[in-house]
This record gives structure tokens, sequence and C-alpha cells, in this order.
């Protein structure tokens, strides 16, 4: 049937009606979009571009988004629930219609401008990916990153893509002044995986080729295994540790899979097309993570699960990172430059 077809370079093979929609429309996409949808780009003026984070297991207080959508496709993403916000469903959608946000650098220069503004890291990206395919036209994360270093202000990076490379100028310079680090998102080692999982991402190889050379330009990167997905990926923790390790990682960190919202609607569909025979083992499992649900919004325990299973994937974790790195130093941002570039005429009385 036509319906169930597998859409080539898409993560989401169904487009669920937003939240906020007026219409209820079909979720099956149904061949109109063609063998490949484009992705439609949109431009928007931002009235505001750096967000408090308010989960107290999020790290730090602030992050910036200069994108919403992710052509990266990636079937799991919890960001997809918010582009309900901006009138979009959370699956077909959320990776063919990104809106940029073309002021970004303008209002993060405003921000830092402020007299009320307290020096804080800011995270790029706290939602969807700061590198996605389009940023390298764009450059709009490099305006961000130019504004950031004028100001002497700490950055922290979250990205799966190599195009972080393009902007080794800026960024070894800030990390000279300990005011960037950066952390690779990679969850598995196996490409054929990935392929399914994270359509448009950068690939494996590549991911740990950009590791070892933001390592070797000082810079100091960390990895984000995330998400966890067991029956998929959880096999591949201590294989996975050891390799980023020896690509010059700092640190890895995890968070278990949970299928909050829409999300889970697109990823069974995905799991459905992409993985019958492991369908019902996966979401069975991915069940017992979160007592019963395959999501939770749960601070404390919603990025790391509860029960044994959940306890069983964390220990492995905390296992290979006691075997494969040597010794896991918290990295400080310097937040003392900021003040001296805003307030010159503070270095007089220093």
């Amino acid at each position: 049937m036509e319906s169930l077809r597998v859409i080539k370079g898409r993560g989401a093979q169904i487009n669920p009606t937003g939240r906020f929609e007026h219409l209820v429309r079909d979720a099956i996409i149904t061949g109109q979009e063609g063998p490949f949808p484009k992705t439609k780009f949109l431009h928007s003026k931002a009235k505001s571009i750096v967000n408090k984070v308010t989960s107290p297991d999020v790290p730090g207080d602030y992050s910036l988004n200069p994108y919403q959508g992710c052509e990266h496709g990636c079937t799991y993403c919890y960001a997809r629930t918010t582009h309900a916000y901006w009138g979009y469903g959370a699956g077909l959608d959320f990776e063919t219609k990104i809106v940029i946000k073309d002021n970004a650098a303008e209002l993060l220069r405003k921000k830092l401008m402020s007299p009320t503004w307290k020096v804080s890291p800011i995270n790029l990206s706290g939602n969807t990916d700061c590198y996605q395919p389009i940023e390298k036209k764009l450059e709009i994360t490099r305006s961000i990153l130019e504004v950031l270093w004028e100001f002497r202000h700490p950055v922290t990076i979250v990205t799966k893509s190599a195009l972080i490379l393009r902007d080794l100028d800026i960024l070894r310079e800030m990390a000279r002044h300990n005011l960037v680090k950066v952390a690779i998102s990679l969850n598995t080692l196996d490409d054929r995986l990935r392929q399914k999982l994270e359509p448009r991402a950068s690939s494996v190889f590549t991911r740990l080729r950009t590791i070892k050379h933001l390592s070797n330009e000082g810079i100091p990167v960390t990895v984000l295994a995330a998400p966890i997905i067991p029956g998929l990926n959880d096999h591949e923790i201590m294989p996975l540790v050891r390799t980023v390790a020896s690509h010059g990682a700092v640190d890895i960190n995890h968070i278990i899979i949970r299928l909050n919202g829409e999300v889970e609607d697109v990823f069974r569909d995905w799991l459905q097309k992409t993985y019958p025979n492991k369908y019902d083992k996966v979401m069975n499992q991915i069940a017992s993570l979160h007592e019963g649900s395959v999501g939770s919004s749960r601070f404390g325990d919603r990025m790391k699960g509860s029960g044994s299973f959940a306890e069983s994937i964390n220990e492995q974790m905390r296992l290979a990172k006691k075997v494969y790195f040597e010794e896991i130093k918290k990295i400080e941002l310097d937040t003392e430059l900021y003040q001296s570039i805003k307030n010159p005429q503070l270095t007089l009385f220093g």
C-alpha cells in the first residue's frame, strides 16, 4: 500500500495533527508530498531569543535556538512536540518546515548589552540543532558566536553536526579564554542504525572525527549519548564509551529514551515500519523504564528512568566511564571576562 511506504531520507513517516491546530487531519502521509518531500524554510523575526531554563534536571540557566524544527529528522526527538506552538505537526512537519530566526544575533547583542543581564553560560541549542544543514548557507549560528566572542560571553554547544568545524577560528579563541565547551551527540557506533534513527545527521565516523579534531584544537568536548534505546543501542554502552574516550572526549553523559506527547506516535510508526520484528520487545522495554508508560515528565527520573532496567543501564554507564576515563574534571567556564568587556571602567578598580 502506498500509505505504508517508507519515505527515504526522513525520520517521521506520519504527520500527527499539532495540539493547537484547529482542523484535525489524517496523520498518514498519502504520497502527495512525493517520494522525497522538500524542506520549506520559513523566515521569522523573533521577539526574544534567550530562553530561561526552568527544568531542574537540565544543566545551565539559559538556552538559545536559532532554528525551530530540525532537518536531521531524529525519530525520537523530544523537541518535536514544540513544533505545535508554531502551528505545525510533530511528524514530517518538524523536519520539513524549519522556522528561521533571522534576527537572532541582533537580539542576542541587545540582551548582552542590557544592564540587567547577569552572565551565565548560554546553551546552543537547548531544543533543535544549531548546526543543522541550512546553517551552512545562512550562518546564523556563526553570527551568534561572533557576538558571544565579542562580549567574551561563555557558551555551551550541543550538536550532531560536523559543520561546527567551520567555526574553529572562533571556537579556538574562545577555548583559549575558557569560554566554550562542546557536546557532540552520539548514541551508537552502528551507522546503519544511525541512518534510520537520524537520517540527515552526520555519520558516526564523521562525528568521531569531529570529536578528535575539536579535542586536538584544545576545545573541551564531551559526548551526549542520547537517547539510550533498549533493544536498539543499549548493548553498545561499553564500546561507545571506550571509542569516544580514545578520540579525546573528556566526559560522556547519557539520557534514556522517553516518548512524550506526539513523539510516541511518530516513534511507534517508525519502529513498526523499520524494525517490525523488534517492535514489541523495544516498546515493552521502554515502558519498563518509566513505570509502565513510554514517557515521563517527572523531574528527576524522566531522563534517567526508574526501576531495575533503568538502573542497569545507568550502572553500565558508570562502570564504562570508570574503566575508560582516567579522570573526569568538571569544566567551569569563565564569567569574569564578560564583565570586563561590558563594564571596562570596573577594571580601573580591580
